[in-house]
């Protein structure tokens, strides 16, 4: 995993790398989501390794991002075999925080320098890679925004492990869900603003899954999302969520779904309670 962070604009861009490819899935829900290639992540559809996933600030503009990851991964001859080229697969998403700082996002420059420093993902936690200028908070509209960030957890049963990258920036209030109580929470005194929200991530595991699986596990993995925000899912929020399966561990599927969960949670949490 890569980072670039732009700690002048409160942007950035985080890359999670996996060379020789893996099984991906995707979950999009709410009606204002910044993505690039979930299409192509449908289980009918031909191609079901990725070589990418790349979680970006910047809304739309930081989709450009995933050029700079492109590129590099071309130079290193990694990619779909397309025939009389090699063309990496790298799926994605962006998060709106142009308010958070002067405007800017991260452009393709920022997407190879984060893939070029890529190393062994590890837990971490702050306002970081794409997480930079990650703010909750947002029923009461901008001023009331509160910071949040991007946070890796990762765990390990048996040979099975489930990692989760997260970065929180969602419309709604973010509460613990093993005890109910608020992490952080406004009372709305206007309308929320209708393009500043958005919770991404990316769930890697080394079980084996199929493409079909995969797609699940992202779908189950919402849930995560539905326990720790409220509101979720909106019109105004653009939720995300991947999946890449390196497949090294056969595994019970029912155990990695509630696993999955329960690491996205402790991400969503530790995300927000930083502050």
């Amino acid at each position: 995993m890569g980072m670039h962070t732009d700690e002048k604009v409160r942007t950035g861009v985080t890359v999670i790398l996996c060379p020789n490819g893996a099984t991906g899935g995707v979950s999009v829900r709410g009606g204002a989501p910044a993505t690039h290639e979930t299409d192509l992540l449908r289980s009918e559809n031909t191609v079901d390794k990725v070589n990418a996933v790349v979680l970006a600030g910047g809304s739309a503009f930081g989709l450009e991002s995933i050029s700079g990851v492109m590129r590099y991964l071309h130079e290193q001859g990694v990619g779909y075999d397309a025939g009389g080229y090699r063309v990496p697969i790298c799926v994605g998403a962006a998060i709106y925080d142009l308010e958070c700082g002067s405007f800017g996002f991260p452009n393709k420059e920022a997407g190879y320098t984060a893939a070029m420093h890529a190393s062994e993902v590890c837990e971490m936690n702050g306002q970081i890679g794409a997480g930079c200028g990650a703010t909750v908070c947002k029923l009461g509209g901008m001023k009331s925004a509160k910071p949040s960030g991007m946070s890796v957890v990762l765990a390990k049963k048996g040979e099975l492990e489930v990692g989760v990258v997260t970065v929180v920036n969602a419309l709604g209030n973010i509460y613990d869900p093993s005890t109910g109580k608020p992490i952080a929470e406004v009372l709305p005194v206007e309308s929320p603003s209708t393009h500043a929200n958005t919770t991404i991530s990316c769930v890697i595991t080394n079980a084996k899954l199929t493409k079909s699986q995969a797609n699940k596990l992202a779908d189950i993995t919402q849930d995560a999302y539905a326990r720790c925000i409220r509101p979720v899912h909106s019109g105004f929020d653009g939720d995300t969520i991947f999946v890449l399966a390196s497949g090294e561990v056969e595994t019970e599927i029912f155990s990695l779904q509630i696993m999955a969960q329960e690491v996205c949670e402790q991400a969503i949490i530790k995300a927000v309670r930083q502050w």
